[in-house]
């Protein structure tokens, strides 16, 4: 049974679980005894933030202080999720849904994958009880421009927008929720950062160390100054 869970999406995490793997993350990922000190500082300064009007107060901290592995903002997750890469693409430069297509997708779980296809709810679950969650990367034919995976149903996802003053914003849709939702258009899915369910998760985005930072732009002005000279 372990094996059949591993790789699904985790849920029943709240913003406030979610902030605090990040900073667990951005701390290396320590291993043995922890305390306040590997959760509540790194990426994001929570200090044991608990209730709603705390973790809204909560924001990401820079990668000069320190952060590293942020959930994303929601224009971060907009743009792996429907960003085309390609302003000649049909109907614009965003898709439709995260599929990288325009066209609603199925919620067939095919074996391979036969492409824009997600897990939501149709006329009945893309998988049943106990899992409801297809594994991670399971619809391998059905990636978004940029190369990620459902992001379009499963589990929904927390991002960092604060929505109506006592909500962060959730984006993508999940298993339970039908194709609507999985559309760029729809944002009306939003929680309380205490709120833990059954059809929230979340993923991570990470931002390179400002020492690596500093070593591409020191590698790009190198470029430009050997292209000049060869030119002259």
């Amino acid at each position: 049974m372990a094996e059949d869970w591993a790789n699904r999406p985790v849920n029943w995490v709240s913003w406030g679980d979610a902030a605090r793997f990040c900073n667990w993350l951005t701390k290396g990922r320590p291993e043995g005894d922890q305390d306040a000190s590997t959760t509540e500082d790194g990426s994001y300064l929570l200090n044991g933030a608990t209730t709603d009007e705390a973790m809204q107060a909560v924001i990401r901290k820079s990668p000069l202080d320190g952060g590293r592995y942020y959930i994303p903002t929601e224009n971060e997750w907009y743009k792996a999720a429907y960003h085309a890469n390609d302003p000649g693409a049909p109907g614009g430069n965003y898709f439709d849904y995260p599929t990288a297509n325009n066209s609603a997708p199925s919620n067939v779980l095919d074996d391979p994958d036969s492409g824009n296809n997600a897990n939501f709810l149709a006329a009945e679950y893309t998988i049943d009880a106990p899992y409801y969650r297809t594994e991670a990367g399971e619809f391998e034919n059905s990636p978004s421009p940029y190369g990620t995976f459902d992001q379009g149903g499963n589990v929904r996802e927390w991002n960092e927008a604060v929505i109506l003053t006592d909500n962060r914003g959730l984006r993508g849709g999940s298993f339970g929720d039908e194709a609507d939702s999985l559309r760029a258009d729809h944002r009306d899915s939003y929680g309380l950062p205490s709120a833990e369910n059954g059809f929230t998760g979340f993923r991570i985005v990470e931002v390179p160390e400002p020492a690596t930072l500093s070593l591409l732009a020191l590698g790009g002005l190198a470029m430009i100054r050997r292209r000049r000279g060869g030119g002259e």
